[in-house]
C-alpha cells in the first residue's frame, strides 16, 4: 500500500513582512557599508527579494534610508513613552536612563546610520528632528511638568529640562562605547547610564558648594 506523504504547504510572505525584511536588511547594509556603498542589487541579495521588490514597496534607495532611520526612532519613543508611563517613582528616572542606554547599545547598526548619514542627508536629519526629536521632546516636557507641578522637582523650564535629560543620554549613546564597540560590555554601559542619571539628578557640584540662583 502506497503512503502519500502531503508536502507542507509554505506560507506566502506577507507585503508587509516582505517591507521588514528590506528594512531589516537596508539597516544592517548601511551600518555596515555606509549608504553610498550599498547598491539596490545588495538590498536585495540581502532580503531575499527581487530588486524591482524594492520599488515596489520604496520610491528609491533614499525613501529606504529615511525610513529606517526614521521607524527605529519610533520604536525607541514608544520605548520611552511607555517606561516614562509606568515609572513607580521619580527617582526612577535613573531607572529609566540605563535601561534606555542599554537599549541603544542594543541599536548600534541604527545609531551609526543616523550618526554617518545624517550629515550627507539634509533630508533625513530633517525628518529625524520633525518626527522624532520634537516628539520625544514632547514627551519629556509633560513628565517633568507633571513632577514639578507635584512638587519632586524644583521649577524650571520643563522643555529645556527635557531636552537636557534627552539630550545626555543619546550624546552617551552616540558615543564609542555605542557605536564604536557595540559589544560593550552590560557592566561599561550601566556603569556609564547610572554616571549620567546622578549627574543629571544631583548636578556636579559638592551640596556646600551650590547657590541658589
Amino acid at each position: 500500500m502506497r503512503v502519500f506523504h502531503q508536502r507542507p504547504v509554505l506560507e506566502q510572505p506577507t507585503e508587509e513582512s516582505t517591507r521588514t525584511r528590506i528594512l531589516q536588511a537596508a539597516l544592517h547594509l548601511f551600518a555596515q557599508q555606509g549608504y553610498d556603498g550599498t547598491t539596490t542589487r545588495d538590498l536585495a541579495a540581502a532580503a531575499h527579494v527581487a530588486e524591482g521588490t524594492l520599488f515596489r514597496h520604496f520610491t528609491n534607495k533614499k525613501a529606504i534610508l529615511v525610513e529606517v532611520a526614521t521607524q527605529g526612532w519610533v520604536d525607541i519613543l514608544t520605548d520611552l513613552l511607555t517606561e516614562l508611563s509606568e515609572m513607580g517613582s521619580y527617582k526612577a528616572v535613573a531607572q529609566v536612563m540605563r535601561r534606555r542606554m542599554l537599549r541603544m547599545n542594543e541599536n548600534s547598526d541604527l545609531m551609526r546610520v543616523c550618526f554617518f548619514e545624517a550629515q550627507f542627508h539634509p533630508d533625513l536629519r530633517d525628518r529625524i528632528q520633525t518626527e522624532v526629536i520634537e516628539k520625544m521632546t514632547d514627551v519629556a516636557e509633560a513628565f517633568f511638568e507633571t513632577a514639578m507641578e507635584r512638587g519632586i522637582y524644583r521649577r524650571m523650564n520643563p522643555r529645556v529640562v527635557a531636552q537636557v535629560f534627552l539630550g545626555m543620554f543619546t550624546i552617551a549613546g552616540f558615543s564609542k562605547a555605542t557605536i564604536g564597540e557595540p559589544q560593550a560590555s552590560p557592566k561599561a554601559m550601566k556603569e556609564m547610564a547610572e554616571g549620567i542619571a546622578d549627574i543629571f539628578l544631583n548636578g556636579v557640584l559638592q551640596p556646600d558648594k551650590r547657590e541658589s540662583p
